[in-house]
């Protein structure tokens, strides 16, 4: 995690967070996958980590996450893991419908199974009832979705238009994700249609590189900022405390 933190400050970034992925709290422990997300006994010491940087790196803010799946009927075990620790944010997002790991290279056989326009509707729904339990501050990469190439037939504008209405009345914000630069989609989340509807319907926006290795922190930055500036974004929220802060567009 030092590492992240030492490429954070070479690049300038005046703050980084780390969100690391909850552990699948919703499995057995003899079923969770190892490589998707930390385990269960590490998650104490990765929030201890996470203060003793905050002690050795006084030169940058260091905000201490987690990026928490919705899944459905697990509710209540969520918010009692959540509360345990004192969070700047917490990000939620949607990799499972069912037992299927949509944005798993692994499962992509499993788009076969479905009408992408189906998909697309049932995946959105999901997010947006993550986000309607009040236990994020921001959706991360919020049409994961398209991971794989896969497109809505339909034309998407009010399905997108939808989305923006419900995550402004849930009070969410959305991630500006760069990490999409990265996998077979090749563009960044989320889509700048669906970016547009979030801003209309009010929806604020955060910036993040969703870094799984520390040369990735703060990647494609620049690319962010002009995607946001595009949709008609001039400030973008950070958090402290789960209190929120504006921040002005470079």
């Amino acid at each position: 995690m030092a590492a992240y933190v030492e490429q954070a400050v070479r690049a300038g970034l005046p703050e980084m967070g780390f969100s690391d992925h909850i552990f699948m709290y919703w499995l057995p422990r003899d079923q969770r996958d190892p490589g998707l997300a930390m385990l269960e006994e590490q998650f104490d010491g990765y929030v201890e980590e996470v203060d003793r940087l905050r002690q050795a790196h006084p030169e940058i803010a260091i905000r201490l996450s987690v990026e928490a799946d919705f899944i459905d009927g697990h509710q209540a075990t969520l918010a009692a893991i959540l509360d345990r620790y004192p969070w700047d944010y917490v990000l939620g997002s949607v990799h499972f419908i069912g037992d299927w790991g949509l944005d798993d290279a692994r499962y992509v056989a499993g788009y076969d199974d479905w009408d992408v326009d189906v998909l697309c509707e049932h995946y959105f729904d999901l997010v947006c009832r993550g986000a309607e339990t009040g236990r994020f501050d921001t959706i991360a990469h919020l049409d994961l979705v398209k991971k794989f190439g896969h497109r809505p037939r339909r034309d998407p504008r009010d399905l997108y238009a939808r989305v923006g209405r419900r995550l402004a009345a849930a009070g969410v914000a959305v991630e500006v994700n760069t990490a999409g630069l990265r996998k077979p989609v090749g563009e960044l989340y989320p889509h700048a249609d669906l970016l547009v509807a979030c801003r209309e319907a009010g929806v604020p926006a955060t910036l993040g590189s969703d870094a799984h290795a520390p040369e990735e922190v703060g990647a494609d930055y620049p690319l962010a900022v002009a995607h946001l500036r595009a949709a008609g974004y001039d400030r973008v929220l950070t958090y402290e405390q789960r209190r929120r802060d504006w921040k002005a567009l470079p």
